[in-house]
């Protein structure tokens, strides 16, 4: 017995035959957009950041950060094409916090995370353990802060540096300490990490090889606020320099304290400490600090002044010490690709390697190990509340 025929409902085909149209009309534009999108839409590349964004350290990890931003988001408004195909840069910043433990935990996520370069790290401490990780991978770490020698000497061929190490910013302080300043009797201190232990060692080795001597030595934590200790035994020993690497708000904490000790010895900083951050916590103490500090004085530089106002304007703060060179550092990892005309590690790489770039910060070339060619390095002196340059000097 043949099923009742269906009944037929007035209006009701007509709607059907509209539905069925229109949705056939909405793929058609799906596919039609899908396929625009993957011959002519956007290839988004992803620049990591690593730095500490929170703890004692996070303002210089976020002063590099807001470098990285600037030149991305300058390199966005050039609608650079890598392959014929635009390309949209992001930031994939994670947080460090000063720790090689967690710095190792997160960059394991940036190479998850398919970056195409790292820009990174401000502790020589994490960016030792962390440099294999990113070679393992062929993704290039390019060093705006951290400038322990050891980070490039590892023999890994995607490691770069565009700040003098300690070897040549701490031997200038040494040589210049013994030949120009005539100290005697010349003490040093360091926070034990790897950044102001290998910053004391090379400044040692400079002393000694010009012919001068070390009256004595001490060592804090990178965490300690009471340094009293230390420093009454280097009153105690006379001494009328004394060399301190490690970090800005620990060396203020230093000024602070030798001025009420009564001591006469000249404060001489590592690099990373003339900054307004120094300023600000050693207050009055602080004048007549000195601090070597990697290159030449932005503002004397072409493009500085420029760079300061922008950066100012689009953060609403001043640069500290490595927002320049974490700028320069990602403007050499998107023009090597610019270069290779890809954005793939294994492709850019060797463009990156041969760098001629005229960046912020000055000239920008690298040697087989990857550090900076002809470095230099500027001695600055706290005069009436300011960091003013006292001499640059370039690496022999």
């Amino acid at each position: 017995m043949a099923p009742p025929p269906i009944p037929r409902v007035a209006g009701i085909e007509p709607m059907i035959d509209l539905s069925r149209r229109l949705l056939v009309t909405s793929l058609s534009a799906l596919l039609l957009t899908c396929a625009f999108s993957q011959a002519y839409g956007q290839q988004v590349v992803k620049i990591g950041v690593s730095g500490p964004l929170t703890g004692i350290n996070a303002a210089n990890g976020k002063d590099m950060q807001n470098g990285v931003r600037l030149a991305v988001e300058e390199a966005n408004a050039q609608r650079i094409k890598l392959g014929g195909q635009e390309v949209r840069f992001e930031i994939d910043a994670v947080d460090d916090q000063s720790d090689p433990r967690i710095g190792v935990q997160v960059a394991q996520k940036l190479v998850d995370d398919e970056v195409a370069a790292v820009v990174g790290y401000y502790n020589s401490g994490v960016a030792l353990p962390c440099a294999p990780i990113f070679a393992k991978a062929g993704i290039p770490m390019i060093l705006p802060a951290a400038s322990n020698p050891d980070i490039t000497h590892q023999g890994l061929k995607t490691v770069f540096r565009i700040i003098a190490t300690d070897m040549q910013n701490s031997g200038m302080a040494g040589k210049y300490a013994v030949n120009v300043m005539k100290a005697q009797r010349i003490a040093v201190m360091d926070d034990r990490t790897a950044f102001g232990h290998g910053a004391v060692d090379e400044f040692k080795q400079a002393v000694t090889d010009a012919g001068g001597k070390i009256a004595i030595a001490e060592y804090t934590s990178d965490k300690a606020i009471d340094i009293n200790a230390q420093l009454t035994t280097i009153r105690g020993a006379n001494a009328d320099l004394l060399f301190f690497g490690g970090g800005t708000y620990q060396a203020a904490l230093i000024v602070k304290r030798m001025k009420q000790l009564g001591m006469r010895a000249q404060f001489v900083g590592s690099g990373g400490i003339a900054d307004s951050i120094f300023l600000n916590v050693a207050g009055r103490d602080a004048e007549g600090a000195m601090a070597w500090e990697y290159g030449r004085p932005i503002e004397s530089l072409t493009r500085g002044k420029a760079f300061m106002q922008t950066f100012r304007k689009r953060f609403g703060t001043d640069i500290l010490t490595y927002s320049p060179f974490a700028y320069d550092a990602a403007w050499v990892a998107i023009n090597a690709m610019r270069q290779a005309n890809s954005a793939k590690p294994a492709d850019f790489v060797p463009a990156l390697r041969a760098t001629q770039y005229e960046g912020i910060t000055g000239k920008i070339a690298f040697d087989a190990n990857g550090d900076l060619k002809n470095p230099t390095s500027t001695l600055y002196q706290v005069k009436d509340g300011r960091w003013i340059a006292v001499t640059t000097v370039g690496a022999e």
